[in-house]
Formats: structure tokens, sequence, C-alpha cells
């Protein structure tokens, strides 16, 4: 009986061990940013944000912030 139970333990932990290494495997690298599309080829931080149209109507030529 404890014999049983104890190979239904290491059962479920090897395949949950299985599961998360295929995951961990699959998924080794992936990442995804928020960077705008195009502005890699950027002459300047200035050039690469006033190329960008969802910050069109934000930006202001008189009051330039940069965050580092």
């Amino acid at each position: 009986m404890i014999a049983g139970v104890i190979a239904a333990v290491a059962f479920v932990l090897i395949c949950l061990l299985v599961v998360m290494l295929r995951y961990m495997y699959r998924h080794k690298g992936t990442y995804h940013t928020n960077e705008a599309k195009g502005t890699e080829f950027a002459e300047s931080a200035d050039a690469a944000l006033k190329n960008d149209p969802t910050l069109q109507d934000a930006m202001d030529e008189s009051r330039k912030e940069y965050f580092i």
C-alpha cells in the first residue's frame, strides 16, 4: 500500500518535471519588447521619437526630457 502511494507521488513529480523542462526549452530566449518599430536605424533619440506616430501629439519641441 505504502509502495503504491510512493510510486504514484514519484510518477506525478516526474511528469511535472518533464512538463516544466519542456516549457523552459520551448520558451528559451524569447522575450517581447515595447519599442517602436523602425527606430533602430535612427540617428539619435530625438529622431527616433519624432518618427514615432504614438508620440506625435505628446511631443513638445521646447521641452525635452531624457530618462536614464
